[in-house]
């Protein structure tokens, strides 16, 4: 089969073990040193530390995700070029330890967002869910963001206001802490754990992007890879910009990689092949106007990183992440773009035509509910939808070689 397997591995605190990686039959570690603070550069001998344990499994470590930008680089302030400077330091000493392709993302504040992190599925299940009138509550009532009204319908605040009045104070401090804390935490958000006072925190960074709307953190994304893409060629290393998740603006703050044509904005900031996008079919699909396969294809060039996982609406306001097959995204026509890329670049003889693709998120099941895994990266579940996309993939590899 032609894409490579890979897994995201939160390192040696994991629950999923790299033993358990090779009995899988994963080829790929997907990882990043999550112990080095944010803006630091990256070590050449800490990353071959991580890199000799990895290959001491008969794995390797094919993707870094992510090598974080930091705050300072989004918002442009006086700390930039010192962090633009880290970031190159960081490319080249990847580069020289053989490690090829880095996935990183401009999403201001805050990652990926869910209002349920323990969604009971229809098979019975768990998975994360995102409810737009429950956001809205934490944004108006809760977090009670300066302005945040101007940003919201009077439907959806009066809809946003009959959750919170229903909601109990321990319900509100959870949506708070899951939201702000809890989902941000292992992939190095700029709140930690430990902090009690983390909504005062919270306010102040975004508070930080007043004056920053959609053209200025363009603007602060070009200047960012004008600095660095150079730096990636010299090394090697190919960068994969994520999407945003969800694609939208939120909480005040500018999103920018949200839809096709956000991404070929951004794709054609700079020419580089080193500067390229990660394919994340979960984020994407959190957005109804989205048209998965139809942009697969109009990116296909520029795709560097697969990403694969499915969500599901419920409503106008609610989706919730169902899978890796099953769900509102056409699955088997995005692998059959996904696919006729990977053969093209391989009959084609690319140099660095590899796509890895990993199975992102997944759905708690059976043995998963014993095993203390970060949210949205269940052990069974994940590996459950790893043997889908490779059954999916091998019989439409079948059909397209004959």
């Amino acid at each position: 089969m032609s894409f490579e397997k890979t897994w995201r591995w939160f390192g040696p605190s994991d629950a999923v073990t790299l033993r358990d990686l090779r009995q899988m039959g994963i080829q790929g570690v997907v990882t990043a040193l999550h112990h080095i603070p944010n803006g630091e550069e990256w070590p050449a001998e800490e990353i071959l530390r991580t890199k000799k344990e990895i290959e001491s499994y008969g794995l390797r470590w094919s993707v870094v995700e992510s090598l974080p930008v930091s705050e300072g680089i989004k918002t442009g302030d006086l700390s930039r070029d010192q962090l633009v400077e880290n970031y190159r330091l960081s490319l080249r000493n990847l580069g020289a330890c053989g490690i090829d392709t880095v996935v990183y993302n401009f999403m201001p504040v805050l990652d990926w967002i869910r209002t349920d992190l323990h969604f009971t599925t229809p098979s019975g299940g768990e998975s994360m869910l995102f409810h737009y009138p429950t956001f809205a509550a934490f944004d108006l009532f809760i977090l009670k963001r300066e302005g945040a009204a101007a940003d919201y319908s009077p439907e959806m605040i009066n809809k946003a206001e009959k959750v919170f009045r229903e909601m109990t104070p321990e319900a509100r401090e959870t949506l708070a802490r899951n939201i702000i804390v809890v989902s941000q935490g292992f992939i190095d958000g700029v709140i930690k754990g430990g902090d009690s006072d983390y909504i005062p925190l919270f306010l102040n960074y975004l508070r930080k992007y007043d004056a920053i709307g959609p053209k200025e953190l363009l603007m602060n994304l070009a200047y960012f890879l004008n600095a660095v893409i150079p730096a990636a060629e010299e090394a090697g290393v190919r960068l994969a910009i994520h999407p945003d998740d969800p694609p939208y603006p939120v909480l005040g703050l500018p999103r920018i990689v949200g839809n096709i044509e956000d991404i070929t904005a951004i794709m054609n900031l700079h020419p580089s092949p080193n500067h390229g996008f990660t394919f994340c079919a979960g984020s994407l699909s959190a957005s109804k106007g989205n048209d998965l396969p139809a942009m697969a294809r109009a990116l296909a060039p520029r795709i560097r990183f697969l990403h694969l996982r499915n969500t599901r609406w419920l409503d106008e306001d609610t989706f919730y992440e169902s899978g890796h097959l099953d769900g509102d995204t056409d699955m088997v026509a995005l692998m059959k773009v996904l696919l006729g890329e990977q053969h093209r670049r391989i009959r084609a003889g690319e140099p660095g035509s590899r796509m890895p693709l990993r199975p992102d998120h997944g759905v708690r099941i059976l043995t998963d509910f014993q095993l203390a895994t970060n949210p949205g990266y269940p052990l069974v579940g994940r590996l459950k939808g790893l043997a889908e996309l490779s059954g999916l993939e091998y019989a439409i590899e079948r059909e397209l070689t004959g």
